[in-house]
């Protein structure tokens, strides 16, 4: 496969909707743009987790055997579920003020949240090890190859939800956000719990 159709490919996969760009929105939504931005670092950061293993063949091994999948496929289901469980029922009326002490104290958790979200969900794998299946030959220059697009592939989330988070805490939006935010945030807690329920019972 040509490095441009896996760029594309690539580009598809990061800006489809899914449970990352859920929950860096109701993260912005919810505690302003700076929790956007780190819970978007955080799904950026978990994309070395996706590449290593691949790279090393243990994300094919673990494809194949059914126990250890199902393991990580319910955890991650359970993370979404309880990530969308706990915004349904914290939302707010409230928007959150740029920089404040409480939210200080929370990016490093909103940057957790955004890895677990990512490293933990089963399909997001199954890509990278379909993909680097693709990428990956034995020699230097194959090895160079994966390196590079999954430098891309952090680049490219990193971006992308980042743009997500300023998009929407812009003064503009939040101005249309005030009167609906507690609405949309329970939205964003009920498709959590909807992406976490289909991972569960998908096959």
């Amino acid at each position: 496969m040509e490095l441009m159709s896996l760029a594309i490919l690539g580009l598809i996969i990061v800006i489809s909707p899914g449970a990352d760009f859920v929950l860096v929105l109701k993260n912005s939504i919810a505690q302003g743009r700076k929790a956007g931005i780190w819970t978007a670092l955080g799904i950026s950061a978990a994309i070395t987790v996706h590449i290593t293993y691949s790279i090393l063949g243990i994300g094919y091994l673990v494809s194949q055997n059914v126990f250890l999948f199902q393991c990580i496929k319910y955890m991650g289901a359970a993370y979404l579920i309880y990530l969308g469980v706990k915004g349904f029922f914290y939302s707010s009326d409230v928007l959150a003020q740029q920089g404040n002490v409480q939210q200080e104290t929370n990016l490093i958790k909103l940057a957790l949240q955004g890895w677990l979200c990512n490293a933990l969900n089963p399909k997001t794998m199954l890509f990278f090890v379909s993909i680097f299946s693709q990428v990956i030959s034995p020699d230097q220059q194959g090895l160079f190859g994966a390196l590079l697009y999954g430098g891309y592939m952090i680049i490219l989330h990193a971006i992308w939800f980042v743009l997500v988070a300023v998009v929407f805490t812009s003064p503009s939006m939040q101005s249309r956000l005030l009167k609906v935010k507690k609405r949309l945030e329970q939205i964003c807690g009920v498709a959590l719990v909807s992406f976490g329920a289909m991972l569960a019972v998908k096959g």
